[in-house]
């Protein structure tokens, strides 16, 4: 096949034909191409401004200042290698924050330090046309104390002298990790940029973005370097707040109940003041504002009371009273942020039919539908929520907000309308064996209609739309409003005695049920079948869904893993997300994730395993924080109203 490396070439712009195909303008000459990607470095966002009359969006990014140091050479070190033919190993001080390795026969000393500094961030500091091979004057001030500390550490650094100090630019995304895989917004175009640690993830970046374009999907999950995992939030302010946050704590802990300061309230919901005044102590997805618990007076709220790896913390009693409340009486969730799209047109069932895995609600009833991949691997979930014959309203993850309107719409047939309406309603739970007698005194609502149904209905004299679902695994609805009506109705719903709970009680309500979250136990890591979703899954239908023929062969051969829920005999930390499971000395498995259930009184895991292992009663072993703890394959049911006889009622 061939390439050509064109040096001293700099492109100009970009085109883009009708039939999807590009030009790439340069100072020498135009060049043609099936498929372009941005892949440059710090340049990545001016580059980027090319592709939005295409539908692009401003990169995520930002630029770091970063210094690291070059010592004399050292001839201890000379001497270490020539006699062993090794290198030093490379140390990291994780609490003072710096790498330290050897370059050469001398020492490459890298800080990343708190005081950090970002460039090319003001009008006052702009971004050169060209910074090819040059560097910012060295700026030690900042990193003295690191230097000291390191010298202190290892004395041959201090005696040697410093040969060089280099001072460039970093690029940052707001979570520090690279953008490898498709734009968002643009046919045929992807990216490979803004990586923090270049060398280093170069082969499996090259790699990752070779499947991309070859085949249009990976051998291994990475949405942790999806473009598609950032939507309309990342504005320069939050880039820049977010890259010196990640690079001031490179080495620093991600405690299971720590959120990140920086750049908050980008997107809040119509009632967020209200929230907070119940004492709402919140966190951010896809950059929306979310109670994951309610403090009470006194209770401890600082940061400093989440660095720890345990559940007990000041909101533990909390999320113990919200789950109890759900349990025994009637608890309310304001949730914003939640994908919906609305898609419509003669043949709207037809094409749905042949891009899910399973079957389609009848007309007033929703479900869940899967799509997977051409492997049968799980790509994503949404609620498909059916109004007529052909019109429908499909409802999805937040954070899946542009990944999942790109499955609909690349596949989309001229003709049909797909629309996006995110952020034009807000989402309230209401959930609990008290919810009917709660929206009796509030709604006009046909609370005798079953589970899975959906309505138009008044609440609190303002319209909305009633789905009787609850992630929550009680009897409820989840309240779609209008923005500017949600204030009244929230109002009502907490007047009428519903309890306010977090995100924190509804993963332990949830994890009890069994029920999956997108990209934490739902990732292309793993089939539908693998991942206990066979009964969404319909081979007998006339359509060739994606994945069909391969689902058919998995089924036929057997699963090589299966999903399972575990009792884990956890002490004060629960299961994280990627936990090994161990049986007999050998890694079988992994969660996805763990919490613990306030219902059942007991620490739970959802993961994967050998599929020999997914039998009731088996024990295995959880290895949490470094600590193996005893677990049990549980029947495949919900541990909590395994018949759903209470979420039915």
């Amino acid at each position: 096949m061939g390439a050509k490396i064109l040096r001293f070439c700099p492109a100009t712009g970009v085109t883009q034909h009708d039939d999807g195909t590009w030009t790439v303008h340069t100072d020498k000459g135009d060049i043609d191409c099936d498929y372009v990607v941005n892949a440059a470095g710090y340049y990545a966002q001016r580059v980027g401004e090319w592709f939005k009359p295409f539908g692009g969006r401003t990169v995520p990014m930002m630029v770091m200042s970063h210094q690291y140091l070059l010592s004399e050479e050292i001839p201890e070190i000379e001497a270490y290698t020539k006699e062993t033919g090794k290198k030093l190993p490379l140390l990291r001080d994780v609490d003072v924050s710096y790498y330290l390795r050897q370059e050469k026969h001398g020492f490459n000393l890298g800080p990343y330090e708190p005081n950090c500094r970002a460039h090319w961030d003001t009008p006052e500091d702009p971004m050169p046309e060209d910074f090819s091979f040059q560097l910012w004057q060295d700026d030690l001030d900042r990193i003295e104390d690191i230097m000291m500390d390191a010298m202190e550490r290892v004395p041959s650094l201090a005696t040697s002298g410093i040969s060089r100090v280099i001072n460039g630019p970093i690029p940052y995304a707001p979570d520090g990790m690279p953008l490898v895989g498709p734009m968002p917004g643009v046919k045929n175009a992807f990216e490979a940029c803004v990586f923090t640690f270049g060398i280093a993830q170069g082969g499996g970046a090259g790699k990752c973005l070779a499947e991309w374009i070859v085949d249009g999907q990976t051998e291994w999950d990475m949405w942790a370097c999806d473009p598609r995992r950032y939507t309309d939030y990342t504005d320069h302010d939050y880039c820049v707040q977010k890259g010196m946050e990640i690079y001031g704590n490179e080495y620093a802990m991600h405690f299971p109940h720590h959120e990140w300061p920086a750049a908050r309230d980008k997107k809040v919901s119509a009632v967020h003041a209200k929230v907070k005044d119940l004492g709402g102590v919140m966190g951010a997805y896809n950059g929306w504002e979310r109670a994951n618990w309610f403090a009470k007076d006194g209770d401890d709220t600082s940061e400093e009371a989440t660095h720890t790896w345990g559940r007990s913390g000041p909101w533990q009693q909390r999320i113990q009273e919200e789950c109890e409340a759900v349990r025994d009486g009637v608890g309310v969730l304001d949730l914003p942020g939640f994908s919906r799209f609305n898609l419509s047109g003669e043949g709207a069932a037809e094409f749905l039919r042949g891009l899910v895995a399973g079957g389609l609600p009848k007309i007033g009833r929703m479900n869940l539908v899967y799509i997977s991949d051409n492997r049968g691997r799980i790509l994503t979930e949404m609620s498909c929520i059916r109004h007529g014959e052909d019109h429908f309203t499909m409802i999805t993850a937040g954070t899946a907000q542009w990944h999942d309107f790109e499955i609909l719409r690349n596949a989309l047939p001229t003709g049909l309308s797909l629309t996006d309406h995110t952020t034009e309603f807000g989402t309230m739970i209401v959930t609990g064996p008290k919810a009917r007698d709660l929206f009796a005194d509030l709604s006009d609502a046909d609370l005798s209609l079953g589970w899975l149904t959906h309505q138009k209905a008044n609440v609190a004299g303002k319209p909305a739309f009633l789905a009787r679902v609850s992630f929550a695994g009680e009897l409820g609805w989840e309240v779609h409003c209008a923005n500017a009506d949600q204030p009244t109705i929230y109002a009502a719903i907490l007047e009428a005695g519903a309890k306010p709970f977090g995100m924190y009680a509804l993963n332990s309500l949830r994890i009890e049920k069994g029920y999956r979250t997108w990209k934490g136990d739902l990732t292309a890591d793993y089939s539908l079948l693998q991942g206990g979703l066979g009964r969404f899954v319909k081979l007998d239908k006339p359509q060739d869904f994606p994945g069909k023929a391969a689902i058919q062969v998995e089924k036929q051969q057997g699963v090589k893993k299966s999903f399972v829920t575990l009792i884990v005999d956890a002490n004060d930390a629960d299961a994280p997300y990627m936990s090994c499971i161990w049986s007999g000395g050998e890694i079988v498995g992994e969660t996805t994730s763990g919490d613990w259930g306030y219902r059942v009184n007991a620490s739970v895991a959802l993961g994967m395993v050998r599929a020999d292992l997914a039998v009731p009663g088996t024990e295995l072993e959880v290895e949490i924080y470094g600590e193996k703890c005893r677990a049990v394959v549980q029947e495949d049911q919900p541990l909590w109203d395994p018949t759903n006889e209470r979420l039915r009622a």
